[in-house]
């Protein structure tokens, strides 16, 4: 796998993210009693730049309120995480994409809050503007920029009492992005931009996030 050395959103772009997305073989957890879930993280045209979309919870929803997030939800009887993840992504923020635009996949997350998430990567040449947030989940759409991925003060590791694991989150703008989104993030960024194989599910979540 080899290392991006541009980030703008072209066809080279693509192809290098399917190659190391391709190479890397994305490892599925047992589903037991979890609730199985799919998110998206959508490659994205922001200016003449690639950014993954991620969305901010309304505070209306009944659980992990106000929390960033990436667009997707709970996978449905006889859904697949790909049709699960395309479905939720277009109920979210009125992106509509087919299979074709499925470029890889990453590893499953399992959080603290009973779910097991299983995160399907995809290529979007919807214009940004065209986007617009589903008032009943989603508060506000915003670009996680590619360079912003790749700063080098991400990923953060902290402590958290009762844990034995690593949180980790990731520097986004002005804030910060806790797991289970920052850790699908930064394995984003160390598979698909950077060329590793590298894994994040032993990485644990907050506190606030544990419900």
């Amino acid at each position: 796998m080899q290392a991006l050395t541009t980030f703008r959103h072209d066809a080279a772009l693509r192809r290098q993210l399917t190659a190391n997305l391709s190479e890397f073989e994305a490892r599925t957890q047992p589903q037991g009693e979890l609730k199985h879930a799919a998110v998206v993280l959508a490659v994205t045209r922001y200016g003449d730049e690639a950014a993954i979309i991620v969305t901010r919870r309304t505070d209306t929803l009944r659980a992990h309120t106000g929390q960033w997030a990436l667009p997707g939800g709970k996978i449905d009887n006889a859904e697949t995480p790909a049709t699960a993840a395309l479905r939720e992504m277009h109920e979210e923020i009125n992106l509509s994409l087919d299979a074709g635009q499925i470029v890889g996949m990453l590893d499953d997350y399992v959080t603290r809050s009973g779910y097991l998430i299983s995160p399907v990567v995809v290529w979007n040449d919807t214009p940004w503007k065209q986007l617009s947030p589903n008032p009943d989940e989603v508060a506000s759409i915003s670009p996680f920029s590619f360079s912003e991925l790749a700063r080098d003060d991400s990923p953060l590791l902290s402590t958290e009492a009762k844990s034995d694991k690593q949180v980790l989150s990731m520097h986004f703008q002005d804030d910060v992005i806790f797991a289970p989104t920052g850790a699908l993030l930064f394995q984003f960024r160390e598979v698909a931009m950077s060329g590793r194989a590298t894994r994040v599910l032993h990485f644990d979540q907050p506190r606030f996030a544990w419900r």
